[in-house]
């Protein structure tokens, strides 16, 4: 069984001011590009049976920057649907609701098309998506190029913990961590890795 791992993308300038980033599709920094290229020696010893990526730019940009080869892009691997609160930072949600937790209550709807999730849909998402990359596990190690909320999901399911439980494991951007197995069952083997 092969190993999973998670590429958080590189800064941009709202995961440096703490605003909630999904469908805004905003550029890497220059240190968010230094980042994704300072991964590289991580990645380069390994193939992968299946490279995916989100759709979104920062994503695939990281991924090519970091010389991930043959990536292909995936919607499901799109970051949490933020809703109303897309570019705005919990300091700011809090203003209004003292008690909020993305982790618990998800968003309020946003403008059409975007109506926001809750930790239950991302979960689904994230369990559609496990059991889509699942049979390429079998056959090697598995790389997604993601977002950081979407990706401590991924990682709390496939330890078989309920989606808020993605609250526990903190994401830097620009990191790798590696999901492996230990007697056959899900482990975290690696987290937050840096060069």
């Amino acid at each position: 069984m092969g190993d999973l791992l998670l590429v958080r993308h590189g800064e941009t300038e709202w995961s440096v001011s703490g605003q909630h980033t999904s469908w805004t599709d905003l550029p890497l920094t220059q240190h968010g590009e230094e980042q994704a290229k300072s991964l590289a020696p991580l990645l380069s010893s390994r193939t992968f049976a299946l490279a995916l990526a989100s759709p979104m730019n920062r994503a695939i940009r990281t991924a090519e920057l970091a010389g991930i080869n043959g990536v292909v892009a995936d919607p499901d691997l799109h970051e949490w649907d933020y809703g109303a609160y897309e570019g705005v930072t919990t300091v700011d949600i809090h203003r209004t609701r003292p008690d909020w937790y993305l982790w618990t209550d998800g968003v309020p709807p946003g403008p059409e098309g975007h109506p926001g999730e809750s930790p239950e849909q991302v979960g689904r998402r994230a369990d559609r998506l496990l059991a889509r990359v699942a049979p390429a596990l079998l056959d090697g190690d598995v790389m997604l190029v993601a977002h950081g909320h979407f990706l401590r999901v991924v990682t709390a399911r496939r330890l078989g913990l309920p989606p808020a439980d993605g609250r526990l494991f903190q994401l830097a951007t620009g990191t790798v961590s590696r999901l492996s197995t230990e007697h056959e069952r899900p482990v975290i083997a690696e987290w937050n890795a840096r060069p």
